[in-house]
């Protein structure tokens, strides 16, 4: 695409693709999708696997001088291909990719690693007519480039791309099936052709030339068995229905009457941020949603396509959700809910959704997000700088490879390449530069041993907020992807991919803020209605104590956890010091709060017996008579790298936040003993008796779980490795296997997930089912709330025949006896 490049510049912009089948087990596409983001005229795909390690799974193509379209980038399957779609702002292409199931013979993957799709992709010629299309009409200007695009192959093999002219209108480009002979068709889509139906199917309003205000900001397509919709969402705030068989508008809806207040005002301007989106589904039909950017009062409409005789149609008004969020990134209609992503003020991700059928109250559900590193590391002054910077750069759930190497590249002032490194490579690499930055920065020779700690908090800082800038830039959020077939929600960013996890009941009420949090008037942790209000009163005082604890009483709990004190003696003393400090009358706030809980060791019970996960899980799967095509497939099923990661990253957030919420707990109930005055002696007896002891000892297991879970494992001598083998086969653990890749780094509790417990725990959720029968079909947030609820029954480190103590000193001994990094 030899043209001319503009100097206006696209939006980065991203989406996603899941396979038809990506959500049956016995299906090699099980699991499987292909998502890809665009940044001037550069597209990179990578195709990914929650079961199998693909390889050869990502390409970056550059079509120089042509610009790549937001959204114009699409994915069909066929029986026999993959096919991507890609619109830039001077031309069309077409790839034609071996769909996975022609890749391979059979349904069943044995291997630990197989092909991706784009394996081959460097043998196509994307030169030729058959690939690519230059755009006649588009001469080198943004004035004449597509302002938005929409594609889709035909029933007939044909590859169709529907372009919105900056002048108004639309064209349709189509190119003739890959495998067969034909020329390019170019037709235009006019507002002359507009047909209303008065009596009988005739026109009645030739609009005549296109305007400016039927420029189409947005496009969808829906494809009938004989027929495509396009829907345009215009300047001029109208939604237009096309057929593209018969080449007329069918429908006009002025979007405008949908809302309740202000619109003449918002007439006057033409519209820049609306967004369109659709959903099908055999059981409720045709869906749109359509976003309707307005300075502080946005708002989403969904609407449902009714059709009746002789091809008339109308639209029925569903819903309308209203939102105060103003920066949309992107948002997804599924057959409930609308899923939406945001910028916020302070340039942070927000994620939310909502029931646009039974939301009573117009509440968007939460979205807790990943939070990002902290600005500043507190460096302690018995603390190393080095070693405390170290270990936040490469602590897991921090900061990205890429961010990293991108610093090292800037800090180094170079273009060395740092792809191939491992993990330790590249901290030994950081150290090196770091230090060496430092050392030519020295002009004295003696330095008293201050003086150069500064020096190193100064250099370090400066790397840290180096790492810190381009990780930012890489979690900007472009868009959303939703799997129709599983319901996994993915976030896709500038510089990778966040899944998004369910979120267990006495964690999402720990982390709601205060605006949910009293809008609760039930929780499924307790039925009873008198219990459910004492367990919301109760988390609503945990989180009065977070907010009330400093950040040096926070620092000396989680030290007293480090060096197994006693978390009771701790938090004894840590209350004593919010009591001695208390300036703001937070703590008569606590104590107000807790005369409104009637029954308050009953509500703790309660949260304590949530947050114990001391079950009958079963470290041997047991036979249950599956097929050997069952059972191969469930010995791949979420056994990828990347599952393994983000699965173990879910096991650090809950154990993380369950640390946090003991921790307050334990305080709270502290505080109880010493002022409560709503708790009778016999409930006072039970405090220290029991409910006392097993917080301290939930707290001291969720914190070694945390600190199992931030561990990375080190590299071991292959002798001592195979004599650990040897010792590992004596105790028939037969499905160990050694690491075979070090280029990413694995977790203590990676390594168990991998290597022990996986197959023990899929065998055990399928081992009540008829997987053949029910095709076993992959629910998302179902299955994953199931292998993590296991794996911390499989990891939980409590026994309660053990006191504290004991129970610290033999699972601290354990673990770090598995050092397999």
């Amino acid at each position: 695409c030899a043209l001319n490049l503009f100097n206006t510049r696209y939006a980065d912009s991203a989406g996603g693709f899941s396979y038809e089948d990506s959500g049956k087990l016995l299906s090699v596409t099980s699991n499987r999708f292909i998502h890809w983001s665009t940044s001037g005229d550069m597209v990179q795909f990578v195709e990914q696997s929650l079961d199998t390690n693909l390889l050869n799974n990502a390409v970056r193509l550059h079509i120089p001088n042509c610009l790549l379209l937001p959204g114009g980038v699409s994915i069909q399957e066929t029986l026999n291909n993959v096919i991507i779609l890609i619109v830039t702002s001077q031309s069309v292409h077409r790839l034609v990719l071996p769909h996975p199931t022609h890749m391979y013979r059979s349904d069943l993957v044995t291997e630990l690693q197989m092909q991706s799709i784009f394996t081959d992709i460097g043998k196509l010629n994307l030169n030729e007519p058959a690939h690519s299309y230059v755009l006649p009409f588009v001469q080198g200007t943004p004035a004449t480039a597509p302002s938005a695009s929409a594609a889709w192959i035909s029933h007939q093999g044909e590859a169709v791309f529907t372009l919105a002219s900056p002048s108004g209108g639309i064209t349709v480009v189509t190119l003739p099936a890959h495998d067969q002979d034909g020329t390019v068709s170019i037709l235009e889509l006019k507002q002359s052709s507009m047909m209303q139906r008065l009596a009988g199917w005739m026109p009645t309003a030739i609009r005549g030339d296109q305007s400016i205000s039927d420029l189409a900001i947005s496009l969808a397509v829906h494809q009938l068995e004989d027929d495509t919709f396009i829907f345009a969402l215009c300047q001029d705030h109208k939604l237009r229905m096309w057929s593209f068989k018969h080449q007329m508008c069918l429908l006009v809806t002025d979007m405008l009457d949908y809302m309740p207040a202000g619109r003449g005002e918002v007439k006057a301007s033409p519209a820049q941020a609306h967004k369109l989106r659709l959903f099908f589904s055999s059981s409720i039909g045709l869906c749109l949603a359509i976003y309707l950017a307005v300075p502080k009062r946005s708002q989403f409409c969904v609407l449902q396509l009714v059709a009746s005789e002789n091809n008339r149609y109308s639209l029925d008004h569903i819903s309308t959700q209203f939102t105060t969020q103003e920066t949309l990134v992107d948002f997804v209609l599924t057959a409930s809910d609308i899923w939406a992503v945001w910028l916020d003020n302070d340039n942070q991700t927000v994620v939310k959704y909502i029931s646009f059928e039974h939301s009573t109250a117009g509440m968007w559900n939460q979205v807790f997000v990943q939070p990002s590193p902290e600005e500043e590391v507190h460096v302690g002054e018995d603390q190393d700088p080095r070693e405390v910077y170290l270990d936040v750069l490469f602590s897991p759930l921090r900061f990205t490879a890429s961010a990293i190497i991108k610093a090292l590249q800037i800090y180094k002032r170079g273009t060395e390449r740092y792809s191939d490194l491992s993990w330790e490579e590249l901290k030994k690499e950081v150290t090196v530069t770091v230090e060496n930055e430092l050392q030519g920065s020295v002009t004295e020779y003696e330095f008293c041993q201050e003086d150069y700690r500064l020096l190193q908090v100064e250099f370090w800082s400066k790397f840290y907020a180096c790492c810190l800038q381009y990780q930012d830039v890489l979690s900007t959020p472009l868009a959303l992807h939703i799997s129709p077939a599983t319901a996994m929600v993915c976030v896709l960013k500038k510089g990778f991919v966040s899944f998004l996890l369910p979120c267990f009941a006495v964690d999402h009420l720990y982390l709601s803020s205060d605006e949910y949090l009293f809008s609760e008037e039930e929780t499924p942790i307790a039925e009873d209605s008198n219990l459910s209000r004492d367990v919301l009163q109760l988390i609503q005082c945990l989180r009065m104590v977070s907010e009330s604890l400093p950040e040096d009483m926070a620092y000396e709990m989680d030290k007293a956890l480090e060096d197994l004190l006693s978390p009771e003696k701790v938090s004894e003393k840590v209350l004593e010091g919010l009591l001695a400090n208390d300036n703001e009358n937070v703590i008569q706030d606590i104590l107000n709060k807790l005369q409104d809980i009637s029954n308050p060791t009953v509500a703790i019970n309660t949260l304590l017996r949530e947050l114990d996960l001391e079950a009958d899980a079963e470290t041997e799967s047991r036979p249950t008579g599956q097929s050997l095509r069952v059972r191969i497939s469930l010995s791949q099923l979420y056994g990828s790298s990347v599952a393994a990661s983000l699965i173990c990253q879910a096991v650090c957030q809950t154990a993380m936040t369950r640390t946090l919420l003991c921790r307050d707990l334990l305080i709270l109930q502290q505080l109880y003993l010493r002022i409560g005055d709503n708790v009778s002696g016999a409930q006072l007896l039970q405090l220290q008796q029991d409910l006392i002891p097993r917080c301290s000892s939930l707290l001291c297991s969720y914190h070694l779980l945390k600190q199992m879970s931030l561990t990375l494992s080190s590299s071991v001598p292959l002798d001592i490795l195979n004599a650990d083998l040897q010792h590992l086969s004596v105790l028939e653990l037969s499905d160990s296997t050694i690491p075979t890749s070090m280029l990413n780094p694995q977790t203590v509790v990676e390594l168990f997930y991998q290597n022990v417990a996986r197959k023990a725990i899929m065998s055990q959720i399928f081992s009540q089912q008829d997987v053949e029968g029910s095709q076993g079909m992959l629910h998302w947030p179902q299955m994953i709330s199931s292998v993590l609820t296991l794996l911390c029954q499989f990891l939980y480190p409590f026994d309660m025949q053990y006191a504290g103590h004991q129970c610290w000193h033999d699972t601290k001994s354990t673990s770090s006896r598995y050092q397999y990094e």
